[in-house]
């Protein structure tokens, strides 16, 4: 048995101009924030999204972070959001002094449940904080609703939706504020980086003062100030141009990177429709209208100790599986910042079940089989006897 995976669960992408334009931002001298590749990026992304503003930043929990302090979240406010989702979104939250408001998930895309949203509001609640999971758009239009007629804030944590889009829409413009990820496991990455979309020009500029340490650095830059200073609560958030050289690269390429990836989920997903349809597993689930990015392929299995032993059994065979996020309402942190509406069911046994495979821009038909007939001899062993995980 291999100690190492024949087919790892992921991959960086490099579209092979990374390095040419690095050694540019080098030459330009200019290695901070906004450099010339920042400014490119930006443009992109202002103008492939429709944002007001595309700021760039370290990470996605810096746009999440970002976007709390512009709403002003403080202590007694709250903030209804799923449980299933990456710890920064409640962190953003908690790190204001704000509570989360942990919110059941649709069984069909794993998202926060639009139906149950309403009854959760009360009279502390400040904004919803809905995920689109996987970059599968969740009810956006619904909470945006929602969110209007009660006078939320509306932030998409978008981390995964890079290129996705409900309707005509992309994916973190619907709220006044959606953050996006460029980390080593999305679609487009620089290593670690992030957007903040803009929705509301006049969120422009308090959303650059924070990204910039409170201060009004830009405006200086651009000539609006006479001199520089500190005008309130910031940090410091911003890309530097070594990075916006690499994802300037891979932006360029975001089209071509996307359908590599759409090709990989739909060989996955046709080669397990005859499991799906025997009842061994279930497959994602697309709503109509909703254009995904193939940022992940997962399955659900039975439970999960069959989850868990299939993790053991394909890493047997070289294939690197992973379960994902563990529910923030019954963490530590979960019980002691947060608090739940409802019991939070579905959460819990979607988390147990859940097993994401393989999946990268690149990734070989030959690949692709493989990681199907491993899971297809996995099931076919059909015992059931739960497998302890272990480190690999």
């Amino acid at each position: 048995m291999s100690t190492e995976p024949l087919i790892p669960f992921n991959r960086p992408y490099a579209t092979g101009r990374e390095h040419a334009y690095i050694d540019e931002a080098i030459a330009a001298a200019h290695l901070s924030a906004d450099g010339r590749f920042s400014g490119r990026a930006r443009s992109w992304l202002e103008s492939r999204t429709g944002a007001d503003a595309a700021l760039l930043v370290h990470s996605a929990t810096g746009a999440l972070e970002i976007a709390a302090l512009v709403a002003g979240l403080g202590p007694g406010d709250e903030v209804i959001m799923p449980s299933y989702t990456f710890v920064s979104t409640a962190n953003a939250v908690v790190l204001r002094g704000a509570t989360p408001v942990f919110v059941d998930i649709r069984p069909d895309t794993l998202n926060l449940d639009e139906s149950l949203v309403e009854d959760a509001i009360g009279p502390r609640t400040r904004a919803i904080m809905p995920v689109h999971y996987a970059g599968v758009a969740c009810d956006i239009e619904r909470l945006d609703a929602i969110a209007k007629h009660h006078g939320l804030w509306l932030i998409e944590d978008a981390a995964q939706g890079v290129m996705a889009s409900a309707g005509e829409r992309a994916l973190g413009t619907f709220g006044q504020l959606g953050a996006l990820s460029f980390h080593e496991t999305k679609n487009v990455t620089c290593g670690e980086g992030g957007a903040l979309l803009v929705n509301d020009p006049a969120l422009v500029r308090a959303a650059e003062m924070a990204r910039d340490k409170g201060t009004n650095r830009l405006d200086l830059t651009r000539g609006l100030a006479d001199h520089y200073t500190w005008l309130g609560p910031g940090s410091s958030y911003a890309m530097s141009e070594i990075s916006a050289a690499f994802l300037w690269a891979q932006l360029e390429s975001a089209e071509e990177i996307t359908a590599d990836r759409l090709a990989v989920w739909e060989a996955y997903h046709e080669g397990f429709a005859g499991a799906e349809a025997r009842g061994r597993l279930r497959r994602p689930v697309i709503p109509a209208g909703v254009r995904h990015n193939a940022h992940m392929y997962y399955l659900l299995a039975e439970d999960r100790a069959a989850r868990d032993t299939m993790i053991v059994r394909l890493a047997d065979q070289g294939v690197h599986s992973v379960f994902h996020y563990v529910p923030l309402h019954d963490s530590p942190a979960g019980l002691h910042y947060g608090r739940s509406h409802g019991n939070l069911a579905v959460t819990t046994e979607m988390a147990g079940r859940l097993l994401r495979l393989p999946m990268w821009a690149g990734m070989s038909a030959e690949q692709v089989d493989a990681v199907v007939a491993a899971v297809m001899r996995v099931l076919a062993r059909g015992d059931g006897s739960p497998v302890a995980l272990r480190e690999r």
